[in-house]
This record gives structure tokens, sequence and C-alpha cells, in this order.
């Protein structure tokens, strides 16, 4: 069963839509009636992180291990998709309810700010 949370491994766009690479994504939450899903990306390269916006997790955090990464990752929320249930496959794991809690908040604070 689908929910909030879970990282799973899905096909995700590339930006420009040229394609799609298998890759981790955390689900957000069902963004329609229908089985539809907002995702953000997770990534490896800590670099790429945008400070204050995405979240780090690394081993020293107490969800690291129930996540399902086998390296310190980064939740994308620079990086979003919503993609139809059917592409979400393969579920490696979830991040803690706590988490899961600040991570929507930072993305609806973002999505408030003026520009």
């Amino acid at each position: 069963m689908k929910r909030a949370g879970q990282i799973v491994l899905t096909p995700f766009p590339h930006t420009d839509l040229s394609g799609a690479k298998l890759r981790p994504v955390l689900m957000l939450r069902q963004a329609s009636r229908f089985d539809d899903w907002l995702v953000c990306m997770v990534s490896s390269k800590l670099d790429q992180a945008e400070a204050g916006f995405d979240e780090v997790l690394t081993p020293a955090d107490a969800d690291f291990a129930a996540s399902g990464l086998k390296v310190p990752s980064v939740l994308r929320l620079s990086r979003l998709a919503v993609l139809d249930g059917s592409l979400l496959v393969g579920s490696i794991g979830t991040i803690g309810d706590g988490r899961l809690a600040q991570v929507r908040q930072r993305l609806a604070r973002w999505i408030a700010e003026a520009n």
C-alpha cells in the first residue's frame, strides 16, 4: 500500500523532459483522487542540496536505517514531480513521521513565499 513518507524507485523525469532515470523518490502526498503522487527526488549528491530548503539524511539520523538508503542522501525539494502511482515501484523504506512533517512544512513555506 502506498503512503506518504515512503521512499520508492521510479523513472524520474529530467527537467527538460528528454528522458528519465530510475531513482529513489520520497512520496510527499497523494496529489488527486486518482493514484497520482507528489514526489521529490532523492540524490546521493549532497553538494547539490539547496541550503535551508532540501533535507539531508545521514546515517547519524534516527530514521536513516528505515529509509533503505545506502549512503547519505538529500531529499531534493527543489526537484518535484507528480507521477502516476503505477510508476512508483519497489518501495525501499520510509522516513519518520516527524521528518515528513518537517519536509512538508518547509515546502509549504517555500510555496507561500513572495518573490
